[in-house]
């Protein structure tokens, strides 16, 4: 009990501090708030194809990939999220989402995108299990699946090279690349009034 006073008493501020670190407290949670809308945070949750388009930059790679064969059978997460079991899935997709999204808020995102060695195994892993049942030639993906293990060879992709986003080297390389429009992260009641304000000034 004693523990539990002296602790209450650390984070307690002396009276005089309490108005201002209240106040200090909604700002940093109303911020806090604000930015989980505006980046649409509760989308990373899903398995959604349009979540990787919440970032600009990711639009050609949306774009090819909606115009491939993979569309029919595979999401972005079925190739770039591990598969083998839900606590690497999820802890797979906190630190790639939280690594994304720093960069992208920091404005660090760089002209031509490329996949990090993480993200490399994990496409490795995910095109051997997917294709391992449907190609003819299994012996030759098992020795690219031992290869790859063991740091030599080739990878899937090396051959593979247009699969599935095509032949994208940047932003620029698809100018004309038609995405799904992304939703207002202003909440309609702000746009209601916003609109309802500039009808009333004109």
């Amino acid at each position: 009990m004693r523990f539990v006073k002296n602790l209450l008493f650390f984070f307690i501020p002396p009276q005089r501090w309490r108005l201002p670190v209240i106040i200090l407290l909604g700002i940093l949670v109303g911020l806090g708030a604000l930015v989980f809308r505006i980046s649409n945070a509760s989308s990373y949750l899903s398995d959604a194809p349009e979540t990787c388009i919440n970032c600009h930059v990711m639009y050609p790679q949306y774009a090819t990939w909606a115009h491939s064969a993979h569309r029919e059978t595979a999401t972005c997460v079925d190739c770039h999220v591990p598969q083998d079991n839900f606590f690497r899935t999820y802890a797979f997709k906190a630190m790639d989402g939280f690594l994304h999204a720093s960069v992208f808020t920091m404005r660090w995102e760089p002209q031509v995108i490329r996949i990090k060695q993480a993200g490399v195994n994990v496409v490795q892993e995910n095109c051997i299990r997917c294709h391992l049942d449907l190609v003819d030639m299994v012996g030759i993906v098992e020795v690219t699946r031992r290869n790859h293990q063991e740091g030599r060879g080739k990878r899937c992709w090396d051959c593979h090279r247009s699969v599935p986003h095509g032949e994208v080297r940047s932003l620029a390389s698809t100018p004309h690349s038609l995405v799904p429009r992304l939703p207002s992260t202003m909440p309609e009641w702000l746009s209601g009034f916003l609109d309802e304000n500039s009808n009333n000034d004109k």
